[in-house]
């Protein structure tokens, strides 16, 4: 059983880096952390962000994604070739849908729209925090071990898939969480809303997003993504991981 008082220490020593080129913004998101007992720092775009990962890795990045001449959806993909580390997203409004989903399946944890509270921004990033420690502390994390299906070898310690002919199949972070609840639970239906906790896709954001993830791992998965035989769709329900599974 994990101790409440690890979790407490564990966020309050993260280091949170806000990445956004609004110097009234980096000083409000600041001032509020650090009065709330989180270290905090803020840097303007890619190059600052890039030159921080260098000296030494933050516990939690918040990153705006209009960030003038830098992309911030660009600067969340260059981030995930390099770190796992958890990225909360800033997004300008509400009719910016199409980026919030994009940047949940390049492997953001979670999104706030402006104008946002600090009150909620402060309980997103202590529920990211904890998540992280929770991934880090739970005993299930130990257990991580290779899979084996249909002649698919799934090594869930080194993120890594490899197909029958030995091909590595890259994984964006949706699709390794997405074939991680699956592998673990071979035929057997599983519901939309069990996948979007397995996967931290944000409530708010549709549950269309899940379909979205489960077409791209099909694409990496099936011989013909349109007749699966893998991941097969129970309608009304979820999704069955329809192959017997074995664990090396």
């Amino acid at each position: 059983m994990i101790d409440a008082a690890e979790f407490t220490t564990e966020v309050k020593a993260a280091r949170i880096l806000i990445v956004d080129d609004d110097p009234a913004m980096q000083r409000m998101i600041v001032g509020y952390l650090t009065d709330h007992n989180l270290r905090a720092s803020a840097v303007s775009g890619r190059k600052g962000l890039m030159h921080a990962l260098a000296v030494r890795e933050p516990d939690l990045v918040i990153l705006d994604l209009h960030l003038g001449e830098d992309d911030g959806l660009e600067i969340l993909r260059e981030l995930r070739g390099k770190s796992v580390v958890p990225v909360i997203l800033i997004t300008g409004n509400r009719l910016e849908e199409i980026d919030r989903v994009v940047g949940l399946e390049l492997g953001a944890d979670d999104y706030l729209t402006k104008p946002f509270g600090m009150r909620e921004l402060l309980a997103r990033v202590r529920a990211t925090l904890r998540r992280r420690t929770m991934d880090r502390l739970s005993p299930a994390k130990q257990r991580e071990a290779t899979f084996r299906f249909a002649d698919w070898s799934f090594d869930q310690r080194q993120r890594e898939l490899t197909s029958p002919a030995g091909e590595t199949v890259p994984l964006t972070k949706g699709e390794y969480a997405l074939l991680s609840a699956f592998v673990h639970a071979p035929r057997r239906t599983l519901s939309r809303e069990h996948l979007l906790q397995a996967t931290r896709v944000h409530e708010n954001v549709f549950d269309r997003s899940i379909d979205v993830q489960i077409l791209r791992l099909r694409r990496k998965l099936e011989d013909d993504p349109r007749a699966p035989r893998f991941i097969r769709t129970e309608r009304g329900i979820g999704y069955k991981f329809d192959v017997g599974v074995e664990v090396v």
